[in-house]
């Protein structure tokens, strides 16, 4: 969880059949899509979409992902994925995310995604600055 000073983004939406197994069950590598639905979303809730960024001649490359399962989404549940800044260091940053049952409340899905800053030639590079200012507000 949070704490109270950071920017949360959060987005809902609903559990397509695609990403589902037999059992209607979502299956667990879906939970990664969704993780990178909250930081796009995080993004443009800040004002600079990850198109933007790209532009501006950086990538993100994810360096390690985590996610640690609680309990099973279904399709058709609405579902809330929260996502902030935990870590911000000059050329990367830690995500963290929650995936919370729309209807219920119960916290499904807890995780991070760690990423590096490279140019589009592969060199590490500083993240931008308005990028930084993110992991202090």
């Amino acid at each position: 969880m949070p704490d109270g000073n950071r920017f949360v983004a959060e987005a809902t939406f609903h559990v397509r059949y695609a990403e589902t197994d037999a059992m209607g069950i979502v299956h667990h590598a879906s939970y990664i899509v969704y993780f990178e639905e909250g930081r796009s979303n995080y993004a443009r809730q800040r004002g600079s979409d990850y198109a933007s960024f790209e532009r501006t001649g950086h990538y993100l490359a994810v360096a390690e992902v985590n996610a640690r399962y609680l309990k099973s989404a279904r399709y058709g549940d609405q579902i809330i994925i929260r996502c902030w800044i935990e870590d911000m260091k000059s050329r990367g940053l830690t995500f963290s995310y929650e995936i919370i049952n729309g209807q219920t409340r119960e916290l499904l899905v807890t995780g991070f995604t760690k990423h590096i800053c490279i140019t589009h030639t592969g060199q590490v590079a500083h993240l931008p600055e308005e990028w930084r200012r993110w992991g202090s507000e």
